[in-house]
């Protein structure tokens, strides 16, 4: 039987193939092998920058702790039970001292440790949102995903351009006050700023206790600087006996004044912001409202301002312990913005039909947004 010569070539023509084929998937798995291990030293090394930023980062931390841990030592031991000599006054001073060094570690620890708060999930868009806004390429459209997903939430801070304000890395809409934190690598609440000494995000969780903070570090200079001053020039004028308590008794005085200077603006400052029911954020670059920007968009009046912060119970407000109002999520606000209350980027906007208007009412009726003349 006589193979016909097409049927040859062909058969010829699939055994060069088949043999190829496997030089090529050789090839392609030698030529594979060096960009793997590429990739695999490049994840590497990232990982070992993001593992050693994470350690630098508490430098700051270690430095204040170091700090505030040789001041204990000085002040206890060097000026109250090596230096006085009355015992009424040694019990005086540790008694007061230990006071105010409890609430000053106490409030530090809070301001360290608790964590920042986050968008709940409703901000997340859905996953056929998300697919919607990944593949359109205009702006426009885009925009008005955003719009149509924000519609049932509490937001009524814009953009600049004044589309709903969406953060790409966490894929949410964010709350009205919310900031993404670049070092922190999530979206926060009621945002502040990003403070390396605490190596924190300071926010809505936790702008209480760093306030407090601020407040307690100041009185523990205070107290410091007055309580051993008299030492001090004592010291100086060498009525005192030189010893080894010199050097710490006059060193603390320097140090406890240093601190207690650049302390006085910092909280100073926090204090006025705290009064306009303001962050640091806003304080640069206003809110941004359907009617454009506006900083005083949260004012409520001084007592309202501050309950915002340290809550109603007034008992409560010079301990580090959580009474802020609301949840981080929506702030009432002041008359100014009434026509901004609508969630909507504009007034074609509106609800499709009655019983979702219903459902509008019946939402704004339980948000935490109130309409009160500034004081």
């Amino acid at each position: 039987m006589r193979c016909q010569p097409g049927r040859l070539i062909e058969h010829r023509s699939l055994s060069s193939l088949l043999r190829f084929l496997p030089e090529q998937t050789r090839l392609a798995e030698r030529e594979a092998g060096p960009m793997r291990m590429h990739l695999g030293w490049k994840m590497a090394l990232s990982r070992g920058l993001r593992c050693c930023q994470r350690v630098l980062s508490w430098i700051p931390v270690l430095i204040i702790t170091l700090v505030v841990l040789w001041s204990y030592y000085a002040y206890v031991f060097e000026l109250c039970i090596v230096t006085l000599v009355n015992p009424l006054e040694k019990v005086a001073y540790l008694l007061v001292f230990h006071i105010v060094f409890v609430l000053f570690a106490w409030t530090y620890w809070k301001s360290i440790f608790t964590p920042p708060s986050q968008p709940t999930k409703k901000f997340l868009l859905s996953y056929a949102d998300k697919e919607r806004y990944d593949n359109e390429e205009r702006p426009d459209a885009q925009k008005q995903i955003l719009s149509e997903a924000a519609k049932r939430l509490p937001v009524y801070t814009r953009t600049g351009s004044g589309g709903i304000r969406f953060c790409d890395r966490c894929q949410v809409i964010k709350p009205d006050r919310c900031h993404h934190c670049s070092v922190c690598g999530m979206c926060v609440l009621k945002m502040d700023h990003h403070c390396p000494w605490v190596n924190n995000c300071v926010g809505f969780s936790n702008y209480k206790f760093f306030l407090l903070f601020l407040g307690y570090s100041l009185l523990y200079c205070t107290y410091i600087a007055a309580t051993v001053f008299k030492y001090f020039l004592l010291f100086w004028v060498g009525t005192l006996e030189n010893s080894r308590s010199k050097f710490h008794i006059l060193f603390l005085l320097f140090v406890s004044v240093m601190f207690f200077v650049s302390l006085l603006f910092l909280f100073g400052y926090h204090c006025w912001l705290v009064s306009r029911n303001r962050s640091t954020l806003e304080a640069f670059s206003p809110p941004v409202f359907h009617n454009g920007p506006d900083k005083n968009a949260f004012h409520l009046g001084i007592r309202r301002n501050l309950q915002q912060v340290f809550g109603m119970n007034k008992n409560l407000w010079f301990i580090p312990v959580e009474s802020s109002l609301g949840d981080g999520l929506s702030f009432p606000m002041r008359s100014s913005q009434c026509e901004s209350r609508n969630p909507l980027l504009g007034s074609e906007d509106q609800w499709e039909d009655d019983g979702m208007e219903e459902d509008n009412e019946a939402y704004h009726g339980s948000s935490s947004i109130s309409i009160e003349m500034e004081t």
